[in-house]
């Protein structure tokens, strides 16, 4: 489109501007990457006309890209508009559509059909143009904008993890114009909550059941007093992970396409490991049984230990909280794991004193760790 090409020259810097994109109906100034939306929408056609303007960019080794996801928030599933030089300079733009978090946005067809590709650079700024068929007859859509590095093979680098890199998505209206993050704002806080709760119960109360089962028994007290303690922990834990767990499972269903197998793997496993544990609160009275009870018990219980703290660290690495959530975590890990040493110690002592006084007839009731 003639216009399209034109366009360009009577921009300032700011969407607000009186004079922005005179041929574009609406436009909008996005929150975050000195990004601007301009479009005209023909509801009869469900025809959407779009100029997608990144601003500040003073190296020319920078790509662009503006998509609509049809499916989900964020950037898998995304179809994808990009723009970036090419090794002799000239500047192309082209369609990509985003299957996986690896992606280097290779050049392939959309969900829907799109003309008129083309991008431009002017005043340290790319602006991409494309005249696109909206979906299912809707014009509301989740958006997502971005830009990052080429690679000194003039290939898209992964952009940076910033805060603002990690915060350009939201919600567009093509007819009414609105703009919004409550879609974005409310994904971010269930991924917070869903790392929250699986830290909690599985990385931080089953361990410490572990812990109450392990040691208060040995000390004076009655046998349902340590247990019910201990199964207490326990059904904390197991319900605050499996909170945590369906919310995992929502938030892949709104991440369509988003990947995390080893993680979604172990979470499964975790539950079905947990689950027998609580099936495994009627201990059989008989001698005989119970140690192949114990056996199973124990195994189970370390087993679920071991995988719950391998899939804390990794859903922390994949929702990409930083270092301070793997510091705290650590040093709470650190904390159980010293009081634990500690308790090793005092009750092998305790143990050993109980022993003793028991040789000489005055034992005080030390329970041994396997009763």
């Amino acid at each position: 489109m003639v216009f399209f090409s034109t366009a360009i020259f009577l921009c300032k810097a700011q969407c607000s501007s009186t004079s922005e994109f005179s041929n574009f109906a609406s436009c909008t100034d996005l929150d975050v990457l000195n990004s601007a939306l301009y479009w005209n929408y023909n509801i009869s056609s469900n025809e959407a006309e779009i100029a997608f303007r990144q601003s500040g960019i003073y190296n020319y080794s920078t790509w662009i890209a503006w998509a609509i996801n049809h499916t989900s928030i964020g950037m898998i599933g995304a179809q994808a508009f990009v723009a970036h030089p090419r090794s002799d300079g000239r500047l192309i733009a082209y369609t990509s559509s985003i299957t996986s978090r690896e992606t280097i946005l290779e050049k392939g067809k959309l969900s829907f059909p799109v003309y008129g590709v083309s991008a431009i650079y002017a005043n340290n700024s790319i602006t991409i143009f494309a005249t696109l068929m909206l979906n299912s007859r809707t014009s509301m859509v989740n958006h997502v904008w971005q830009r990052g590095p080429m690679s000194m093979d003039n290939v898209p680098s992964f952009h940076s993890h910033s805060k603002d890199n990690l915060r350009s998505y939201g919600t567009l209206n093509f007819l009414s114009g609105k703009t919004g993050t409550r879609g974005a704002e409310r994904f971010m806080v269930m991924k917070k909550i869903h790392g929250s709760l699986n830290v909690i119960g599985w990385g931080i109360m089953l361990p410490l059941g572990v812990v109450i089962a392990r040691y208060i028994k040995v000390f004076k007290t009655t046998d349902s007093e340590w247990f019910y303690i201990h199964v207490i922990c326990q059904s904390l834990g197991y319900i605050v992970g499996v909170m945590g767990w369906t919310t995992g499972l929502n938030l892949g269903v709104q991440l369509s396409g988003f990947k995390q197998k080893a993680h979604g793997y172990i979470g499964f496993s975790l539950f079905c490991l947990a689950t027998t544990q609580i099936c495994l609160f009627f201990r059989p009275k008989e001698l005989k049984y119970r140690k192949y009870w114990n056996i199973i018990h124990i195994c189970i219980g370390y087993g679920t230990i071991i995988l719950s703290i391998v899939n804390v660290f990794m859903g922390i690495n994949i929702l990409k909280q930083g270092k301070k959530w793997k510091e705290a975590y650590i040093s709470i890990l650190a904390l159980l794991g010293t009081v634990a040493v500690l308790l090793e110690i005092g009750t092998a002592c305790y143990l050993f004193f109980s022993r003793k006084n028991k040789n000489l007839g005055t034992t005080d009731g030390a329970r041994p760790y396997n009763s």
